[in-house]
Protein backbone atom coordinates (compact mmCIF):
# COMPACT_ATOMS: atom_id res chain seq x y z
CA UNK A 1 0.00 0.00 0.00
CA UNK A 2 0.81 3.26 -0.90
CA UNK A 3 0.92 6.31 2.08
CA UNK A 4 -0.76 9.00 0.61
CA UNK A 5 2.29 11.21 2.65
CA UNK A 6 4.78 9.92 0.65
CA UNK A 7 3.23 11.44 -2.38
CA UNK A 8 2.25 14.58 -0.99
CA UNK A 9 5.56 15.07 0.71
CA UNK A 10 7.15 15.13 -2.70
CA UNK A 11 3.99 17.97 -4.49
CA UNK A 12 4.49 19.76 -1.35
CA UNK A 13 8.33 19.88 -1.84
CA UNK A 14 7.89 20.90 -5.49
CA UNK A 15 4.36 23.04 -5.62
CA UNK A 16 3.90 24.02 -1.58
CA UNK A 17 0.51 23.51 0.26
CA UNK A 18 -1.12 24.39 -3.01
CA UNK A 19 -1.07 22.99 -6.84
CA UNK A 20 -2.99 24.94 -9.39
CA UNK A 21 -3.71 25.02 -13.15
CA UNK A 22 -1.51 22.56 -15.34
CA UNK A 23 0.04 20.97 -12.74
CA UNK A 24 -3.05 20.30 -10.69
CA UNK A 25 -4.54 18.84 -14.07
CA UNK A 26 -1.61 16.99 -14.98
CA UNK A 27 -1.95 15.49 -11.03
CA UNK A 28 -4.99 14.67 -11.82
CA UNK A 29 -4.68 12.74 -15.06
CA UNK A 30 -6.59 15.16 -17.16
CA UNK A 31 -4.72 14.63 -20.65
CA UNK A 32 -6.07 18.18 -21.88
CA UNK A 33 -6.73 21.53 -20.44
CA UNK A 34 -10.36 21.15 -21.93
CA UNK A 35 -11.22 17.73 -20.50
CA UNK A 36 -10.06 19.87 -16.83
CA UNK A 37 -12.21 22.17 -17.75
CA UNK A 38 -15.43 20.34 -18.55
CA UNK A 39 -14.84 18.05 -15.07
CA UNK A 40 -14.47 21.29 -13.60
CA UNK A 41 -18.55 22.48 -15.22
CA UNK A 42 -19.69 18.96 -14.68
CA UNK A 43 -18.72 19.03 -10.69
CA UNK A 44 -16.31 15.55 -11.94
CA UNK A 45 -13.50 16.37 -10.28
CA UNK A 46 -12.70 13.75 -7.47
CA UNK A 47 -11.57 16.48 -4.89
CA UNK A 48 -12.43 19.54 -3.91
CA UNK A 49 -11.23 22.72 -6.20
CA UNK A 50 -11.73 26.61 -5.07
CA UNK A 51 -10.82 29.77 -6.65
CA UNK A 52 -9.39 33.24 -4.58
CA UNK A 53 -10.49 36.87 -5.32
CA UNK A 54 -8.88 38.52 -7.68
CA UNK A 55 -6.68 35.73 -8.72
CA UNK A 56 -6.36 33.63 -11.40
CA UNK A 57 -6.94 29.89 -11.80
CA UNK A 58 -8.16 26.75 -9.87
CA UNK A 59 -6.50 25.59 -6.62
CA UNK A 60 -6.62 22.47 -4.62
CA UNK A 61 -4.68 21.22 -1.23
CA UNK A 62 -1.90 19.13 -2.44
CA UNK A 63 -3.09 16.91 0.35
CA UNK A 64 -6.06 15.94 -1.48
CA UNK A 65 -4.55 15.35 -4.37
CA UNK A 66 -2.05 13.24 -2.36
CA UNK A 67 -4.78 11.54 -0.62
CA UNK A 68 -6.82 10.55 -4.03
CA UNK A 69 -3.18 9.22 -5.94
CA UNK A 70 -3.03 7.12 -3.43
CA UNK A 71 -6.43 5.51 -2.70
CA UNK A 72 -6.67 5.01 -6.45
CA UNK A 73 -3.33 3.33 -6.79
CA UNK A 74 -4.00 1.59 -3.52
CA UNK A 75 -7.79 0.76 -4.59
CA UNK A 76 -6.52 -0.75 -8.11
CA UNK A 77 -3.99 -3.14 -6.16
CA UNK A 78 -7.20 -4.85 -4.28
CA UNK A 79 -8.47 -8.00 -5.26
CA UNK A 80 -11.69 -7.06 -5.05
CA UNK A 81 -11.67 -4.28 -6.54
CA UNK A 82 -13.81 -4.40 -9.63
CA UNK A 83 -11.77 -2.74 -12.79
Amino acid sequence: MLDATTIEKELFDRYGPLIADDALRIALGYKTTDAFRQALTRKTVPIPIFTFPNRRGKYALVKDVATWLANQRNSSLDPNHNH
